[in-house]
């Protein structure tokens, strides 16, 4: 076998792009049209930094929650190559709450990151237009102690002047992780931008510098390996004493995420008020 063939024969490890949507009746009309065109457009790009990365494959999972949550991805996250969007609708309240149980309930090596590789940890998208009408704080304190959870990279857009910004800042943790929009253009731009580096974000390591050009991969020894496999390993595969290790990094990655989410604001802020 030839070193080519050896390096493409490397099993990659997922990278889990988790959309959560509010498909309730005020998400009705442009709303929800301009999260299904802008989710179906944005594939695409996803595709091509799924393909080009040597090390993390991007999968898609996605849930959608109005009357109840619901797994649109129900047999679990799908590789983006052959990931297709089907069209949801608006109707119903907004089961907030049960959504985060039943991401919870994804969010294990039993369910949804069972990788054999393992898995990077996952970039989570929620966007909302209103109020949760259920159990919405049993399920953020549910996911508070998650692992997964707790590593992940998160954004949620709030989707015009009724969006309950309070509560989608305790869901990321931060309200600079909340981005708030109000026209159906400014919406489907910021679903594309977030997607695109969200995926770009959690599917690296963060001790690579986007400033200096990187050397390329060297065959390394054991030893040199091992080192390496500090600063990437996958909390699936992830040792315990590298695990606060990871937790720096997932941090890092959010801080890196939260000061691109900044600058989109300002452009945000540019639109025409339309809801």
């Amino acid at each position: 076998m030839s070193l080519n063939q050896a390096v493409e024969a490397i099993p990659r490890k997922s990278m889990v792009l988790f959309f959560l949507i509010d498909t309730s009746g005020s998400m009705g009309g442009s709303k929800i049209g301009a999260v299904n065109t802008a989710i179906e457009e944005v594939l695409p790009e996803l595709r091509d930094i799924s393909a080009s990365n040597a090390d993390a494959e991007v999968k898609i999972a996605a849930l959608e929650f109005a009357n109840a949550a619901s797994w649109l991805t129900a047999n679990g996250p799908v590789p983006v190559e052959t990931y297709n969007w089907n069209y949801v609708d608006a109707a119903g309240n907004t089961s907030m709450g049960e959504a985060f149980f039943k991401l919870n309930d994804a969010l294990s090596t039993k369910t949804f990151m069972q990788d054999a590789v393992g898995s990077y940890a996952p970039a989570i998208f929620l966007l909302s237009d209103g109020e949760p009408t259920d159990d919405f704080d049993g399920g953020v304190e549910e996911l508070k102690k998650n692992k997964w959870f707790k590593a992940s990279i998160k954004v949620a857009v709030a989707i015009g002047d009724d969006a309950n910004k309070t509560r989608l800042a305790e869901f990321t943790g931060s309200s600079e992780s909340v981005l708030e929009v109000h026209s159906a253009a400014m919406l489907k731009k910021m679903i594309k931008f977030v997607s695109v580096r969200a995926s770009q974000i959690a599917s690296q390591s963060v001790q690579v510098n986007p400033i200096t050009p990187v050397k390329p991969a060297v065959p390394s020894s054991p030893a040199t390996q091992n080192t390496a496999s500090l600063n990437t390993a996958p909390l699936g595969t992830m040792s315990t004493g590298s695990v606060a290790a990871a937790d720096d990094e997932e941090s890092s990655k959010q801080t890196m995420l939260n000061s691109e989410l900044a600058q989109a604001r300002q452009q945000v802020t540019a639109g025409d008020d339309e809801w």
